[in-house]
């Protein structure tokens, strides 16, 4: 049995079906992706003056990410466009290469997580609170029991606010030194993970949800390059189709990431 409309159009939509769907599929993405910017804004925007946070992410990292994405959405076109003109070495190269693109995008996102899982702000009995990466605890270290000691690479600062905007002079100009600290003296210890505050919880929220959406695209695009490819030799254009569909998805996961970025990484 042959299913119709997977190379011609339909008559009433002049799409074929794959296309016709992903552009539904893609219309609740918007509507997922634009619930969450919107709730971002209004979490800001609520936010108590002087806490919502600055500076907090590695804007070299994601300059790199963006960059990333910018070219695997040129590379996965080059894939769609080699399909069309029947180059099959040329097509394996491109989504080749698009796949790499998208794992270093996500190597990237990865090395950004753990660095936010061991980075701690902890909040001293005196009042003061010391900031920074973790670098060791003792063998002995039991928050609850107040023993040990852990030990941490940053700095130590009056007010909390004084955390919040990382873009200040005073916080660029902040000597960081390994700081030993006896666990009798912290009151609360608490990496930057998203349970941490409002702006971590929509930032591991938004930025994780796109990484799921790469890998997702990513198996598609593998599976397309890999097994999935005999169908070239049986159907070109419906594989032409499918590498189509598939793009459309890539170049809208790479248009979430260039609204995220400003948004996150910028402001």
């Amino acid at each position: 049995m042959e299913i119709p409309y997977t190379v011609q159009n339909r008559p009433d939509t002049g799409l074929y079906n794959a296309k016709l769907g992903i552009w539904l599929f893609l219309a609740s993405e918007v509507m997922l992706f634009g619930g969450l910017f919107s709730a971002y804004v209004l979490l800001r925007a609520g936010a108590e003056p002087g806490m919502w946070p600055h500076g907090w992410l590695n804007v070299t990292l994601g300059t790199v990410n963006t960059l990333l994405l910018a070219l695997s959405a040129i590379t996965t076109l080059l894939a769609w466009a080699a399909c069309k003109v029947r180059d099959f070495g040329k097509f394996k190269f491109f989504h080749a290469c698009t796949i790499l693109l998208a794992l270093s995008f996500l190597g990237i996102k990865s090395y950004e997580y753990h660095d936010k899982f061991i980075h701690y702000e902890i909040a001293l009995a005196d009042g003061t609170f010391a900031d920074g990466h973790l670098k060791e605890k003792s063998a002995d270290f039991d928050l609850k029991k107040k023993t040990g000691t852990v030990t941490i690479e940053g700095h130590i600062v009056e007010d909390r606010k004084e955390l919040m905007d990382l873009r200040t002079e005073e916080a660029k100009k902040a000597v960081h030194k390994e700081i030993e600290i006896k666990a009798a003296d912290i009151k609360k210890m608490q990496n930057y993970g998203p349970w941490h505050n409002t702006f971590t919880a929509i930032y591991f929220t938004m930025s994780g949800l796109h990484a799921l959406h790469i890998l997702g695209g990513t198996l598609v695009i593998f599976y397309l390059w890999g097994p999935g490819s005999k169908m070239w030799k049986t159907d070109p254009e419906r594989f032409t189709n499918r590498i189509e569909v598939s793009g459309l998805f890539w170049h809208f996961v790479d248009l979430v990431w260039i609204f995220l970025f400003p948004v996150m990484y910028l402001t």
